[in-house]
């Protein structure tokens, strides 16, 4: 088993407790009520939390800031879904593989 995906899913029983990435108490947007409420959501902002926190401990620091400015790119375009499920899975979907893609490089090069 690759070593990412053993802690991916380490973090993922760690974070399980949770209801989401965030604090759903303070969910106040359309967006975020959604990720709250639904099962599929929640557990896919999770994963992709637990993902990209894993994945910016493994990148050299002169690849976070741009780690960091897709994670914020790709919060606004989530955020345009607002509560339509079809679409947060969608983006979800694509955050989902380009971390793993970004992971999955890391492994290759083994510059872990």
């Amino acid at each position: 088993m690759k070593i990412w995906v053993f802690l991916v899913l380490m973090g993922c029983f760690t974070l399980q407790t949770k209801a989401a990435s965030f604090n759903c108490e303070r969910a106040q947007t359309p967006t975020e009520k959604a990720v709250c409420e639904h099962r599929v959501i929640n557990d896919a902002d999770v994963k992709m939390a637990t993902s990209y926190t894993i994945l910016r401990k493994l990148v050299p620091i002169e690849t976070r800031s741009m780690i960091q400015e897709e994670q914020i790119k790709w919060l606004q375009l989530r955020d345009q879904c607002q509560d339509h499920l079809n679409c947060l899975v969608d983006v979800y979907k694509m955050r989902q593989q380009k971390i793993d893609l970004h992971l999955n490089r890391i492994y290759k090069a083994q510059t872990f």
